[in-house]
């Protein structure tokens, strides 16, 4: 997860299912919040100072007037079924500029298709906020390449101002570094369990980049699938042995599965 850290600042897009895209998301967005306030501290006396990053999840069918509704939702701007789209656009710009937004994460971009009426619509309105907010957009999808997203006019634009990450299954080993036992080790540091031995999940890398194929997605529903066993047994640790009683996700059983032979 921490590998898409160095990308923050860079408009960008995302590919693959089960790469874990959203986490990606989240990771970034949580390493620039930490940022802005290690650097500029809510004032004395306030819970809250600015908004550094907002979250937009780009709803099934969405028109340009429910996604920039989605917008306005996330920083509590109020809105009615009155409104028009132009005047939500003009609160959300307004308010977002207020708050200090400097990362807008919009996941599930693929749901877009510039080629249809109502998604040729919601991607002007895209290009629309990235000339009028002052900020960086990250995009996430699946297989953005392979939709109508990057083609035609209005594709174009939008690939015009995103630099693409591909974000498949996390290697094992690349060069001299152990990016994926590096990502255990990070979810292994925010478990709450009480008997959990450090350093027993990072132990296990091997065996969980087989059982998961690298996919982030997949790492992290197991690990919270075993966390919770472990909370509700009363054990309070994870081992092998309850690694290994989760049941994932059909496509990392698949991938799982052995071979028999014939």
């Amino acid at each position: 997860m921490t590998e898409f850290a160095r990308y923050l600042g860079i408009p960008t897009t995302t590919r693959s299912r089960a790469a874990g895209k959203t986490t990606a998301l989240l990771n970034v967005g949580r390493a620039c919040h930490l940022a802005h306030i290690r650097k500029s501290p809510p004032p004395p006396g306030s819970a809250h100072g600015a908004a550094p990053v907002a979250y937009v999840l780009v709803p099934p069918g969405a028109t340009a007037k429910t996604l920039i509704t989605e917008f306005a939702r996330y920083l509590g701007i109020p809105t009615t079924t009155r409104m028009t789209q132009t005047q939500i656009t003009d609160a959300v710009c307004h308010t977002y500029t207020q708050a200090g937004v400097q990362l807008i994460l919009i996941d599930e971009i693929h749901r877009l298709n510039p080629r249809t009426t109502t998604g040729a619509q919601t991607a002007d309105l895209l290009k629309d906020l990235t000339e009028r907010l002052p900020t960086t957009f990250v995009y996430a999808g699946i297989n953005v390449t392979d939709t109508p997203l990057f083609s035609g006019t209005r594709g174009a634009q939008l690939a015009g101002r995103a630099t693409l990450v591909d974000c498949g299954p996390l290697p094992a080993r690349h060069g001299t570094r152990h990016p994926f036992r590096d990502v255990i080790a990070d979810i292994e540091n925010a478990l709450d369990l009480h008997h959990h031995k450090p350093g027993t999940l990072p132990a296990h890398a091997p065996y969980l980049h087989q059982r998961t194929a690298g996919r982030i997605g997949s790492l992290t529903r197991l690990i919270r699938q075993a966390a919770i066993t472990a909370i509700h047994d009363g054990t309070e640790r994870i081992t092998k042995t309850t690694l290994d009683a989760v049941r994932l996700d059909h496509l990392a059983e698949q991938h799982n599965r052995p071979t028999r032979n014939r």
